[in-house]
C-alpha cells in the first residue's frame, strides 16, 4: 500500500500494522516513493546472508610478517606534537 507522508505520520501505527500483515507499505513525498515501512521478518529476509560491517572489516586481508613488523617497530607516541 502507499501512504502519503503526512497520512503515514498520523497514522504511524497503522502503518506499521499493515506492515507486519499486509506486507511493505511506501512512504511518498509529492508522489515520490522515498521510504518504506518492513515487518522485521521482511527486514530478515532481506539481510539474510549478506555480511555486516563487523564481518567485513575482520574478514579483511591476512597481515604477512613485514606488515606486522612495521606496525610493531613505529614509535608508539604521536608524530607531532599536539595540544588540547
Amino acid at each position: 500500500m502507499e501512504w502519503q507522508l503526512q497520512d503515514a505520520k498520523n497514522q504511524f501505527s497503522k502503518v506499521v500494522q499493515k506492515a507486519r500483515f499486509e506486507g511493505p507499505q511506501e512512504i511518498t513525498v509529492r508522489g515520490e516513493r522515498t521510504a518504506v515501512v518492513l515487518s522485521t521478518r521482511d527486514y530478515d529476509t532481506l539481510r539474510a546472508g549478506r555480511p555486516t560491517l563487523v564481518d567485513d572489516l575482520l574478514g579483511g586481508p591476512a597481515w604477512d610478517d613485514k606488515l606486522v613488523d612495521a606496525v610493531e617497530a613505529r614509535a608508539k607516541s604521536p608524530s607531532r606534537d599536539v595540544a588540547f
